[in-house]
């Protein structure tokens, strides 16, 4: 019995606020307290209420609302609550940060992360059970194409929970700017129809007017062997080099190649010898755009690196061997200048490929929906490991909804203007869903396994290392408030079936791939969610934010080849030409990387969201400390930038985003 002073957060958007009266209740360990339809909350900001309940409630536990509906309904989205009163010991934080609907009564539990087995009085169970219960109907697992990681159900955004959707300021900005491309397109790409491409130089006509200083240069520099070079270190995609362990067995080299036989073999004794391989395309079905066929290669490029660190490619095989064939063109940079150009850009092109659907789509937008999905059908509010991940689930549903039915669809990107559209894509995702292992989503794992910790160059290797430290530092710290030992994570069966909710059922038993099916100490417990994390944040963002750099000049980065490998060395300017895309699908490239390349404006950096999921100080300060090693961080590589010849500013943590928002 007594006053309660309550104050309700509406959120900052324009359209968070809702004309229709929400009706509250206080649940204590004692008692309810209905107090009736107090709230009307027409705009953003605070309401604060003071009432007089005539219940005795004790330790307050759940303040629940229902907004009910009037002649005009409207969601209201509530931040958070704040209840002081009789028995709470001072001001008691509840988070929320959703969305209310008509008739639906939403329960919020106060802001200090609980464990099941921490509830010794049960006071939270029907509450915890009660909302896992409500929360499987509506984030059902669905599937998409046969043999690939599990997405969320529903063919359109529309069919999402609506917590899951955009905000109104991510939607204007999305829509607003897909429109604008579209209609520079419609404008521009009218006239290519029309226009051939004569020679090179000609691709200057898509080049964006929005270009990046990095683009001018790759434009300018892309003929050029360092460079090449250069793009596997630290370009769009970072993740096929490997350092090599033995010559490939698909590398046949002709008797008369004996001198580059030994190159290869002293390059090898001295740990010197690179490789891309880009055996996953081989024998994938390409396209067929207006009637003509497309083609893809396969290549394996061997690279040598130099004592000042840069990358020289060797040599290039385009295609492996086949049986009962001659053995396969190599091309070297002695080669005639165009045909060594021409085996290049098919690299390239093979790059394009992998980096967008492997590297990209599959390794981060579809990972990180796993990871999303089944941390909300299973872990409840209340929990520690549910309040540590949510902010990095923002907006990934939507954008994974938007490109399966934009990008990867039928009739969708890929289809109209990429080599490996019409059922070549997909089936470049089934094969690569066979390489997610668990290490290769772990940097101090991956780049060890690919024989990159100590190539100094590779400042991807540096940033992705020294991020994924920062990262597992705060996942450690946050840990260690809530679990004092491995027994208390091994007894923790909420934690147990979200573990195996990823790796079992999202990941189709990916536990043959070395995912866990089980958490059995801290240690193991803090490795996986630093790996959830830097997925949803630094990995993507290494493998996004690069795309108008190097795909703005289409000769370094085509989505199609409209001509089969070369078979002889004697190639022409006018054959690279040919064999480029045409300036209707260089336009729709150009297009489309410019929109999803450009730097968001509605962005929340790595560790910098607002939301407060967790009450209380030591969480607070375990974020703070985040924050400042992150700080820190972003300086240093400021520094170091700014002594490059070309900077590497993909993991500036800065510009990672703290969630796959696009």
């Amino acid at each position: 019995m007594g006053k309660y002073t309550i104050q309700v957060a509406t959120g900052d958007s324009l359209l968070a606020g809702s004309s229709n009266l929400v009706q509250l209740w206080l649940v204590g360990e004692h008692g309810e307290a209905d107090l009736g339809k107090q709230l009307r909350p027409l705009r953003k900001g605070n309401t604060e209420l003071e009432i007089d309940v005539p219940v005795h409630l004790g330790r307050l536990l759940l303040v629940k609302m229902r907004k009910h509906k009037g002649l005009l309904d409207s969601d209201w989205f509530c931040k958070w609550v704040t209840v002081q009163g009789p028995g709470t010991q001072g001001e008691v934080y509840f988070p929320c940060y959703s969305w209310v609907q008509s008739n639906e009564t939403l329960c919020l539990a106060e802001g200090s992360a609980l464990k099941v087995n921490d509830d010794t009085q049960s006071l939270f169970r029907k509450y915890r059970e009660q909302e896992m219960e409500d929360r499987r109907k509506v984030y059902r697992w669905g599937s998409w194409k046969e043999g690939l990681i599990l997405p969320i159900a529903g063919n359109t955004q529309w069919d999402l929970p609506r917590n899951q959707r955009f905000m109104e300021d991510k939607d204007f900005d999305f829509s607003l700017s897909l429109a604008k491309v579209l209609k520079e397109f419609a404008i521009k790409g009218t006239l290519d129809f029309v226009s051939r491409v004569r020679n090179l130089e000609d691709y200057k006509r898509t080049f964006p007017c929005g270009k990046t200083a990095l683009a001018e240069r790759v434009r300018d520099s892309w003929r050029e062997d360092a460079l090449f070079g250069y793009q596997f270190l630290n370009g769009a995609n970072p993740m096929l080099l490997r350092r090599s362990k033995s010559l490939p067995g698909r590398l046949v080299l002709p008797p008369e190649m004996k001198d580059l036989q030994s190159q290869l073999e002293k390059e090898l004794q001295a740990g010197s010898l690179f490789e891309a391989d880009f055996s996953l395309l081989d024998g994938v079905k390409p396209n067929i755009i207006i009637f003509k066929q497309q083609y893809v290669a396969a290549p394996l490029v061997m690279l040598k690196l130099e004592p000042d660190g840069s990358l020289s490619p060797m040599l290039i095989q385009l295609q492996p061997p086949r049986h009962g064939c001659s053995p396969p063109l190599l091309f070297l940079p002695s080669d005639p200048p165009m045909a060594w150009l021409l085996a290049k850009i098919w690299v390239r092109s093979s790059d394009f490929q992998l980096h967008q659907l492997q590297s990209h789509l599959l390794r981060g937008h579809l990972m990180a929906e796993v990871i999303s999905v089944a941390t909300m059908r299973s872990l409840p509010s209340l929990h520690p490991i549910y309040k540590l991940l949510i902010p990095h689930f923002r907006y990934t549903m939507e954008i994974n909804i938007l490109a399966r039915n934009n990008l990867v669809s039928e009739w969708g990107i890929f289809d109209l203007v990429v080599s490996t559209g019409s059922g070549g894509h997909v089936d470049i995702l089934q094969r690569a869903t066979a390489c997610l292992t668990y290490r290769s989503f772990c940097p101090p794992d991956d780049l060890a396994d690919r024989g990159l910790l100590d190539v100094k160059s590779s400042l991807y290797a540096q940033d992705a290392l020294r991020l994924w430290e920062i990262i597992s530092r705060y996942v450690e710290r946050m840990v260690e408030l809530f679990y004092k030992s491995d027994t208390d994570v091994k007894d923790d069966p909420e934690l147990q079936v979200w573990c195996r909710e990823i790796t079992e059922v999202g990941l189709l038993g990916g536990q043959e791939r070395g995912f866990p099916l089980s958490l059995e100490s801290r240690a193991q417990l803090c490795r996986f969610v630093t790996m959830c994390i830097f997925t949803c944040t630094a990995q993507h963002a290494s493998n996004h934010l690069g795309q108008l750099d190097w795909y703005a000049w289409i000769p370094n980065g085509p989505c199609t080849m409209r001509k089969p490998p070369p078979t002889s060395k004697d190639v022409t300017e006018k054959d690279i030409v040919d064999a480029l895309p045409t300036l209707q699908q260089a336009r729709m490239q150009m297009t489309f990387t410019k929109f999803l390349g450009r730097r968001q404006p509605v962005m929340v950096a790595l560790g910098h969201h607002k939301e407060e999921y967790f009450s209380g100080p030591e969480p607070r300060a375990v974020l703070k400390q985040f924050q400042e090693e992150l700080a820190v961080m972003d300086k240093e590589i400021e520094v170091r930038n700014a002594g490059l010849d070309l900077p590497y500013e993909y993991l500036r943590p800065s510009v990672v985003e703290n969630s796959v928002t696009i």
